[in-house]
């Protein structure tokens, strides 16, 4: 392995690690982007953008867009694009989360998205997100994160249940996910013993907490594993290995011709609608407000001059399960980023936008694979084809490949993310005019 594909993977992982919940993940790019020169905006404030400056807006906590100003004309030189998506599938908190079940203190949760959940039974979970304190103004939001095990999802023992090993883990999401948070206290409510913890980390008064938004993460860091530490294996590798990918590529950005625009947002795994979701008008806004100085047809023209990179975790081929996968199209790991097309439109990709990215391959001496879905098995989707029909920009749906997609515990390899950040850091610097 080289040394700068040692380094990205560790910083990876740092990355993942600091960041259990899509708030976390934001401010985590967030003081990496302030730490480069990054000017944080506000969206309720006039912008004073100048070229060659590098700025960043939040929406929502949870998405977060950075940008650089290029020094050649829009019109003529378009935005450079790179989009991803800061939540991973997974168990959210219900708001009123805490109840008592013979002697016990369980929480009740819901399910965010297609999480695999057998993957969450006997593992030591803890839960982060962000919690709303009243002040004597109003209320301001506070991230917390729980750095100890304190929730659990013991599995039922075989001899009870002795058919597992046949028909597989399956839990009722009502019923059978509330996890085990600790053992009640005689005479006190079990939600006032469960936000009493909240408010006790955040050095605050119980009755100060208004509410919370909460999922649950996987305690074990990130580690690099394989006989020749090839592999590495974390949480949330989908899609923070994306997130962190282009943002890594935007930190390279240093004195940009094309503008560049790295958009990271929250709610892809449930669909996308949502004021912070690719759906919503947060990228159309803040193109908008990038080119305010310019006319309609300009305006236009500069979107008809623009490329889009969709980056989102790919499907590695699984010798374990090759029946799974469309022959001649197996992705491997370590072997370079993937091109996903889909003729039914669930990936942004095309002839054209293909062409494009794997010309930025070959600029940047990364190499390339193909994939498409199985065709009798129903293909997931991305934010690619969401921005390329409310943009009309050309795009393309690409992703480092990886293993056990949407478990608490993915796989996926060293190379591959570091050809990831190599290919993303050729688009920001490539220029076609």
């Amino acid at each position: 392995m080289t040394t700068i594909a040692t380094t990205n993977i560790h910083d990876l992982l740092d990355f993942i690690d600091a960041s259990p919940s899509p708030w976390h993940a934001v401010d985590t790019s967030a003081a990496r982007l302030i730490k480069a020169g990054f000017k944080a905006l506000n969206e309720q404030e006039a912008w004073q953008l100048e070229t060659g400056s590098r700025y960043f807006v939040i929406r929502g906590g949870s998405s977060i867009i950075a940008f650089v100003i290029g020094q050649n004309a829009l019109p003529t030189s378009g935005f450079n694009m790179v989009g991803a998506h800061t939540d991973s599938p997974g168990l959210r908190l219900k708001p009123h989360a805490a109840y008592t079940s013979d002697g016990l203190i369980r929480i009740g949760v819901e399910v965010y998205g297609g999480p695999i959940l057998a993957t969450f039974a006997d593992r030591d979970l803890s839960m982060a997100g962000r919690v709303n304190v009243r002040t004597a103004v109003g209320f301001e939001t506070r991230l917390i994160k729980f750095d100890k095990p304190v929730l659990r999802l013991p599995n039922l023992a075989i001899h009870m249940n002795r058919e597992v090993n046949d028909k597989g883990l399956k839990f009722n999401k009502q019923t059978e996910l509330p996890l085990l948070f600790g053992e009640s206290a005689d005479g006190i409510e079990a939600d006032a013993q469960f936000l009493g913890k909240i408010a006790a980390l955040l050095k605050v008064e119980t009755k100060d907490i208004i509410n919370f938004e909460l999922n649950v993460f996987d305690t074990q860091k990130g580690v690099v594993w394989g006989a020749n530490q090839e592999f590495i294996a974390d949480s949330q590798l989908d899609n923070l290995a994306s997130c962190h990918a282009a943002l890594s590529a935007l930190l390279e950005h240093q004195q940009p011709k094309h503008t560049a625009i790295c958009a990271l947002f929250d709610h892809e795994e449930v669909g996308s609608e949502s004021t912070s979701g690719a759906s919503g008008s947060f990228l159309t806004d803040v193109i908008e407000r990038i080119s305010l100085n310019l006319n309609k047809e300009e305006k236009l023209r500069a979107l008809a001059k623009s490329f889009f990179i969709s980056a989102d975790m790919a499907h590695a081929f699984h010798p374990n399960h090759a029946g799974s996968y469309e022959p001649c199209h197996h992705a491997l790991i370590n072997k370079g980023p993937v091109i996903k097309t889909n003729a039914n439109q669930r990936y942004a990709t095309n002839a054209d936008s293909a062409a494009r990215f794997i010309q930025l391959c070959e600029q940047a001496g990364v190499p390339y694979q193909q994939y498409t879905h199985r065709t009798d098995l129903g293909c997931g989707s991305t934010i690619g084809p969401i921005v390329a029909s409310r943009l009309g920009v050309a795009s393309v749906d690409v992703g480092a490949p990886m293993w056990a997609m949407h478990s608490i515990r993915e796989s996926a390899g060293v190379l591959d993310h570091a050809y990831m950040i190599a290919v993303l850091s050729a688009h920001y610097n490539h220029c076609s005019d």
